[in-house]
């Protein structure tokens, strides 16, 4: 059995952050599900992976520039799971011990330099604890660990592949 060209297996990845991308917007929009600032940071992870996917899709590189992107996907993918432990990690703690609740992404952004910003996100509150929505017994910040341990799968497996177009 021949497995399929890289070319086509990056478009796929990338098709399938699209449909994470539009899972959470469905989640957000349709069904009222109001993202954390660990949330909004995942959806960078997921971004930041696609972008990868994308640029190796037109790019359609030799088997160096393979690896180069599927290790780029690997620091993306560890940076979700990164996020996604915090939340999980969080979700776990007792409510005396979570962290304030951040103000409006608004106010901050008008109000605090962009440094204290990204690290208040990357820290997450007591909004990021609250398990609002399951699937198969797992909420959203397990999926999100699932889906970046399989992103994660895909960039060694591109990394450690034999050559094929």
């Amino acid at each position: 059995m021949q497995l399929p060209a890289t070319r086509l297996l990056f478009l796929l990845a990338f098709l399938g952050c699209a449909a994470i991308i539009g899972f959470a917007l469905y989640l957000e929009h349709s069904v009222g599900l109001v993202p954390c600032p660990l949330c909004h940071v995942q959806r960078f992870a997921v971004l930041l992976f696609a972008v990868v996917c994308l640029l190796a899709t037109v790019h359609n590189p030799a088997r160096l520039g393979q690896r180069i992107y599927g290790l780029l996907a690997m620091l993306a993918a560890g940076f979700g799971i990164a996020t996604a432990g915090r939340q999980i990690w969080l979700q776990g703690l007792p409510e005396d011990q979570l962290p304030a609740c951040l103000p409006p992404f608004e106010f901050m952004l008008e109000a605090f330099p962009l440094q204290e910003i990204i690290s208040k996100m990357l820290h997450g509150t007591a909004d990021c604890a609250e398990v609002n929505w399951t699937l198969l017994g797992l909420n959203i910040a397990e999926l999100s660990m699932l889906s970046f341990i399989a992103m994660l799968i895909f960039g060694l497996f591109v990394v450690l592949r034999k050559a094929k177009g």
